[in-house]
This record gives structure tokens, sequence and C-alpha cells, in this order.
């Protein structure tokens, strides 16, 4: 049995299992799922979301796998991956550098540290550095291919 067939088998294992999750959900009914969800009781809905966390976990698991496999299998490749991840890492280093944390009143009434304040700016920094640059690269190779006319 190859690949291809496992995968299938387990694919429709998976959606045999959702439809049945879902009928025993539209059998019990919104009234009833309100009522029992009221006092805690989430029977119904539990194992539907069960089974899609165990698909996405899954998918992760797989995915994460197999790139890791194809990038082991080319040193070049590798090179390449460990150069943007440590230009990801410096670009994360000089965001969170620039970032302060000021502690922050939120709006259900908590306070929000001075650490997560800095983090939540580090995100935002981050982001305007990685889309300048996604901007500057599109440009430049915009420009680049003009020229070259």
């Amino acid at each position: 049995m190859n690949i291809q067939t496992i995968v299938k088998i387990i694919s429709a294992v998976f959606g045999l299992l959702g439809v049945i999750f879902l009928f025993m959900i539209i059998g019990s009914g919104d009234e009833e799922i309100k009522m029992l969800a009221s006092t805690g009781d989430f029977g119904t809905v539990t194992p539907l979301v069960n089974l899609a966390i165990a698909i996405l976990s899954i998918t992760v698991i797989v995915t994460v796998l197999f790139s890791l496999l194809n990038l082991a299998s080319s040193p070049q490749k590798l090179k390449k991956s460990l150069i943007f991840i440590g230009c990801f890492l410096v670009v994360t280093g000089l965001a969170y550098v620039l970032s302060t944390g000021v502690e922050t009143p939120m709006k259900d009434g908590e306070m929000l540290s001075a650490a997560g304040s800095r983090w939540v700016e580090t995100g935002l920094r981050m982001f305007y550095i990685l889309a300048s640059l996604a901007i500057l690269s599109m440009v430049f190779s915009g420009a680049k291919k003009i020229l070259k006319r």
C-alpha cells in the first residue's frame, strides 16, 4: 500500500467522523445545545472540536516534518533558510531595541504590563520594517526590469 492510499483512507475516516459529529449536533438542535452550554456542558460540540484539533495537529506536524526533510536534503536550501531566519532575528532584535514598554490600561479594566506593551510595539515595528523591505524590493525589482530594456 502506498502513501497516497493511506492518506485517502485516513481522510475518508476523518470525513466520516466529521459527518457523524455534524449530524449529532444537528440532531440535538440549537436550543438544547444553548441550554446545555449555559450549564457548562459542551458534550455535544466537543467531539467535533476535538476532531478539528486532531486534524490541525496532524497537518502541522506533517507539514513541518516534510519541510525539514526537504531542507535537510539540500545544503543550498538549508543555507538560504538559515540566512533568512538570521535576517528575521535581526529585524526582531532591532524592533525590540527600538520599542519601549508602558503599562497600559485595557478596556476590560486589566492592565497590560510594560513587557507586554513592549512586545506589542515590537510586533508593530516588525510589521512596518518588513512591509517597507517588501515594498522596496518590489520597487528595485521593477526599476531593474525597466533599466534592462
